[in-house]
């Protein structure tokens, strides 16, 4: 049996119906909000590696790059990815709080809600992506200077 990602209403029906129905919505609004939660703590794990990556290239960038041209492409391609999904990561902070989602019914409000989230997590895989890539890219800098050495004779 294949699992499939359900609709934000029917997520949104199953929620309700497992809390009790629409005057329970507050239930609903409780674990949506510790899934905001999920998403931000993840996100804030990335920016953190992300400074990383870009905090040692202070570092060790200039002795990288000057170990070879695919060094220093990889390394300039690694900044840009990582650097990118930072931009991306701050741009994508912005806050709607769940008390300003106001639909006609709770059903829709919640739905409204689990739409919103949806975009969140899926921005949060674009830019786990894009950030992946620039590691990868920079890693690939780092085993490129450690293979042909330190040619600048330091």
């Amino acid at each position: 049996m294949q699992w499939r990602k359900p609709h934000a209403t029917e997520e949104a029906d199953n929620l309700l119906r497992m809390h009790g129905g629409e005057t329970h919505l507050v239930e609903c609004l409780r674990m949506i909000s510790g899934q905001f939660v999920v998403l931000q703590t993840r996100s804030q794990q990335l920016l953190t590696l992300a400074t990383l990556v870009l905090t040692i290239t202070g570092f060790s960038g200039p002795r990288i790059a000057a170990s070879g041209g695919f060094a220093r492409f990889a390394m300039a391609i690694g900044l840009v990815l990582t650097l990118g999904s930072v931009i991306y990561l701050l741009l994508n902070l912005r806050i709607r709080w769940l008390t300003q989602f106001h639909e006609a019914t709770p059903r829709e409000t919640l739905v409204a809600i689990i739409r919103y989230r949806e975009g969140k997590r899926k921005a949060y895989l674009s830019i786990i992506t894009l950030l992946i890539a620039g590691l990868a890219s920079y890693v690939a800098a780092v085993v490129a200077y450690l293979i042909t050495g330190d040619t600048t004779g330091h």
